[in-house]
């Protein structure tokens, strides 16, 4: 597709008045909060909805077998999506849930004296399960510096390991800020010195290009429901096939195993291994439905639009007199954090949806190694997409700029 002004004056290869149209919360609301949940496109509402229609005529059972060929396809959307095989994709609940079964799968065998290794942009969910199972096994986490950029340092990972690193745990991108890490660089060093190496791409996916071969990562774990634009409780596993029979979950079901005699059972051979027999097939097809929209659109052309905004928005936010923008690192993204001296981001968030536009508060609670690191409690978060446009953008920071 030739690239275009898209109405906005930001060149795209995308066609942003189609992907409005298909998106009919762009009717309603100025979608700011898409690292949250992002608004759906119509393809994905009518493959959940229209599920549930047949569930409703038919059963839930039934319903099932009839779309089983659909179900399926999933697993190849979400492979192709970050260039993996479909017997390395488990389909989950969420991106905590993919990331927990990969993690306490490791951690079982973790020991006194073993280290973790993790970043400072780490988010609270993850370092939550770090903490509890290093108090269970005597195992260490430590944080990886990051470089004068904001990001984390290769270097300084380079040099903390040693023969007890059992793990290098990172967030992509995190959920307080722009910052990109650089995964691919991490993976570097993680197959040269042999540790396993699990990303949370849970603000990544959708939004930048993803090829788990390239970044060299073990595990990938990413949810549905925000730059990927499918519904609330999806999310995905990736697990390299090398590691999937090294790795008993830490919970089975009939899904995961086989019950072959009294007293013995066997476990799939497959990422399935990691999922639980009961799921939403609705919300499964409009996660593949999500999936599919984003490949037919291309994820080159999403990530450069999407990078585009976040800039044209920083550029707009640093004019007000009193916003600082927080956003850190070499690369950045769609998301755009700031602090207002006059407006709490709380105060600010709730003024900003009564006029028609949603953001979020990231707060230290999520972040605490990265913002109580910079004496942050909160900041405010627009997070753009492709679909948004720059007259949002202005619309957006115009309500700032009025104030209470």
């Amino acid at each position: 597709m030739a690239a275009s002004a898209s109405g906005d004056g930001i060149l795209s290869p995308l066609d942003v008045e189609r992907v409005r149209r298909d998106t009919p919360g762009c009717a309603d609301v100025v979608h700011l909060n898409n690292a949250g949940a992002a608004l759906p496109p119509r393809v994905v509402v009518d493959a959940v909805i229209d599920h549930l229609e047949l569930e409703a005529r038919v059963g839930g059972y039934a319903a099932a077998d009839a779309v089983a060929d659909r179900s399926a396809q999933v697993y190849v959307s979400l492979a192709e999506l970050v260039g993996a095989e479909p017997d390395e994709i488990a389909l989950v609940e969420n991106a905590t849930r993919a990331w927990d079964m990969v993690f306490y799968a490791l951690a079982s065998q973790f020991t006194e004296g073993d280290r973790v290794l993790t970043s400072r942009s780490e988010y609270a969910s993850n370092v939550i399960a770090l903490l509890q199972v290093a108090s269970r096994t005597g195992a260490r986490v430590e944080v990886i510096p990051d470089d004068d950029a904001g990001q984390l340092s290769v270097d300084a990972l380079r040099d903390m390991l040693d023969e007890h690193v059992r793990l290098i745990a990172m967030s992509w991108i995190p959920t307080q800020g722009g910052l990109v890490n650089p995964a691919a660089e991490v993976g570097v060093v993680a197959r040269g010195a042999g540790v396993p190496y699990l990303l949370d791409a849970c603000q990544a996916i959708g939004q930048l290009p993803i090829d788990v071969a390239d970044i060299g990562c073990d595990f990938l774990s990413a949810t549905g429901r925000k730059y990927l634009r499918a519904p609330r409780g999806t999310g995905f596993l990736f697990v390299r096939q090398p590691w999937i029979e090294r790795l008993e979950p830490p919970f089975l079901d009939v899904h995961a195993a086989h019950w072959v005699r009294d007293d013995a059972i066997e476990i799939r051979r497959d990422a399935r291994r990691f999922e639980s027999w009961e799921h939403s097939v609705a919300n499964r097809l409009g996660l593949g439905a999500a999936a599919d929209y984003a490949l037919t659109l291309g994820a080159d052309a999403i990530c450069e639009r999407v990078r585009d905004l976040g800039d044209a928005l920083r550029r707009r936010l640093r004019s007000l007199p009193g916003l600082v923008v927080r956003d850190l690192g070499r690369q950045q993204c769609g998301i755009v954090t700031f602090t207002l001296d006059r407006e709490d981001p709380f105060t600010l968030a709730a003024r900003l949806r009564t006029e028609g536009i949603n953001i979020s508060v990231s707060t230290i609670d999520f972040a605490r190694f990265d913002l109580g690191g910079r004496g942050l409690d909160a900041v405010a978060r627009a997070s753009v997409h492709y679909y948004n446009t720059e007259e949002e953008l202005d619309r957006f920071v115009e309500a700032i700029a009025r104030g209470p």
